[in-house]
């Protein structure tokens, strides 16, 4: 398995950041393309030559790119054409940069097949496997909101090949109240990419209020630190040696991708976490 580590948790340019997980040893970095120089859109052709020759410069690849557009993802049918497309033209990117990976939330999905939002996000989700299949690109969803039994029957229901898992260990933990050892062996057929990120669950809330106060931008009088906290890997509720143990036993050999979201020094939190699964992996 490889180290890497998502840019936007230098909280630093682009440039800067990569600079950043090069040197402290990270063979590859995934990278938010949803807005400002990373959209799609403002990338030309000889930009994303320019870009990848300056990673590889620097010895790194592109694990994944992220196509977290916020919101409530792809449970709302009359969102679904503007974020599919979009996501597309994010896959044509990572694909650009040597990425054969794009990741994302894709919102709750609901346990009863029969819950009128299952076959919406059904339908987004079958034309970005497809779209993914076709051009040789996973489309990621990353763990979190269900249960990882309930997500593999949704992912099996789409009968195609293009759709993956980014499986979030500290996600299943904080959130879904879920066994991230057990999830390995659940998601095992699709896990294309992991983050390696550690946390604690407070108080367990229903993931459908946690996702809306997301979606709706803190709406409500929600407190986040009442139900979860994101600490340092290695400080929280993630059994590590179990759960390697287990991508190790499914004969993963991608991406353990960083993620450091919160606390008051990223850097020293991503260097930390870098000896930390160094140590690991040893």
């Amino acid at each position: 398995m490889k180290i890497g580590i998502i840019t936007d948790g230098f909280r630093l340019p682009l440039r800067q950041a990569l600079q950043q997980a090069a040197s402290l040893g990270a063979r590859g970095v995934q990278i938010y393309a949803v807005e400002g120089e990373m959209a799609p859109e403002n990338l030309d052709s000889q930009a994303r030559q320019d870009l990848k020759r300056y990673m590889e410069d620097l010895g790194l690849e592109v694990a994944a790119l992220c196509a977290d557009m916020g919101g409530h993802a792809f449970t709302v049918a009359e969102d679904n054409p503007r974020r599919v497309d979009r996501s597309m033209r994010i896959m044509d990117l990572a694909l650009d940069l040597g990425a054969p990976v794009v990741t994302t939330h894709i919102g709750v999905v609901p346990e009863d097949p029969k819950h009128p939002r299952y076959a919406v996000m059904q339908e987004a989700c079958r034309q970005l496997a497809w779209y993914g299949e076709k051009v040789n690109c996973r489309f990621a969803v990353e763990t979190g909101p269900e249960k990882a039994t309930t997500l593999r029957a949704f992912l099996d229901s789409l009968g195609c090949k293009g759709m993956g898992v980014n499986l979030d260990p500290a996600n299943l933990v904080m959130v879904a109240g879920d066994d991230p050892v057990a999830a390995v062996h659940t998601l095992a057929p699709y896990i294309v990419h992991t983050h390696a990120k550690d946390g604690v669950m407070v108080a367990y809330h229903d993931p459908e209020i946690i996702y809306d106060f997301f979606a709706e931008g803190g709406i409500g009088d929600l407190r986040l630190d009442e139900c979860f906290r994101e600490v340092p890997l290695g400080q929280g509720s993630v059994p590590w040696d179990k759960y390697l143990a287990a991508l190790r036993d499914i004969q993963y050999d991608g991406y353990l991708t960083i993620e450091r979201e919160t606390g008051d020094d990223p850097a020293a939190d991503i260097q930390l976490a870098v000896n930390f699964l160094r140590h690991k992996l040893a």
